[in-house]
């Protein structure tokens, strides 16, 4: 009988090069939020894959960039202190790339010093003919020593028992640190939270800059009158100006109306049970640097 094995394993790559959308992909259910935009990952949000000889940890971390605030440089030292505690790392790039840009430069000092397995994914190769996806392969390996390097689209699901095949191949004898039936250790508060900043990033495009943040204040359950149940959630988005506030509530508050409907229709396919959402506006202006709110995306022990 194949031994059981279990491990924790690193997602770590620029801002925008498709960690949450390969996460995604590989745990099968909805973890990290997707938006096309910098920094929608703050914290190291963990995903779990339970296969029949295996259990594998996800610790999908905020994307590298350069720093501008307190909460940028928080989310930059969450992503380099887990590799340390990984037993393997994902490193993810771009197809597209001609070179080793100063990003993934920084990311690839961060792993030789980790000095740990390391399987690189390049992402998007759709976008790029076989020759320019051969020369990065190339331009990589000779930068270290990779377990393995599996090219990918990452919005294609048959890349998933590639990655997941290759990933079990490199971990350790070990028990599953997590009850079969979970596949994230996040509570339903912060996916209900990630849920809605997901869906408000995706609506406001590029009206609104990266500063909101969502707290759930109220997550309540009940019966409803035909005796099934339902989430009472009541949220407050932040954002850093009263410009930004009108821009979310929308004319006749249709665009918080909108940011509402989507998440509630995601929470409930999630969630499996019916949820009555509220939401808020508040404009909280210095969060970005107040330490009490930017704690709360320091990774988790």
């Amino acid at each position: 009988m194949e031994k059981f094995k279990s491990g924790f394993v690193t997602l770590i790559g620029r801002t925008n090069v498709g960690k949450s959308t390969l996460l995604n992909l590989l745990v099968g259910e909805k973890v990290a939020a997707i938006a096309n935009k910098v920094q929608t990952t703050r914290t190291a949000i963990k995903g779990i894959v339970n296969r029949e000889n295996s259990q594998i940890i996800f610790i999908d971390t905020p994307g590298i960039h350069k720093p501008k605030t307190k909460l940028n440089e928080t989310m930059i030292e969450t992503s380099f202190g887990s590799l340390k505690d990984s037993d393997l790392i994902l490193f993810l790039i771009e197809a597209t790339s001609d070179e080793i840009g100063r990003g993934d430069r920084r990311i690839l000092e961060k792993i030789k010093e980790a000095k740990k397995k390391t399987i690189l994914i390049i992402n998007k190769i759709d976008l790029v003919k076989k020759e320019k996806l051969l020369n990065l392969i190339d331009l990589y390996r000779k930068e270290y020593d990779f377990e393995a390097v599996i090219p990918i689209s990452a919005t294609n699901s048959k890349y998933k028992e590639v990655i997941l095949d290759e990933i079990e191949k490199n971990l350790k004898e070990g028990p599953a640190y997590y009850d079969i039936e979970e596949y994230t250790d996040q509570t339903l508060r912060q996916l209900a939270e990630e849920t809605i900043r997901e869906k408000a990033l995706k609506l406001l495009q590029d009206e609104v800059p990266h500063g909101i943040y969502v707290e759930v204040e109220k997550m309540k359950q009940r019966k409803n009158k035909n005796g099934e149940d339902i989430y009472d959630i009541e949220a407050t988005i932040y954002c850093l100006r009263n410009s930004h506030k009108g821009i979310i509530i929308g004319k006749n508050g249709e665009m918080l109306k909108k940011i509402g409907r989507m998440a509630r229709i995601d929470m409930e396919e999630n969630f499996g049970v019916k949820i009555n959402l509220k939401t808020w506006v508040k404009v909280k202006e210095d969060w970005q640097e107040n330490d009490a709110i930017v704690n709360k995306f320091k990774l988790n022990k």
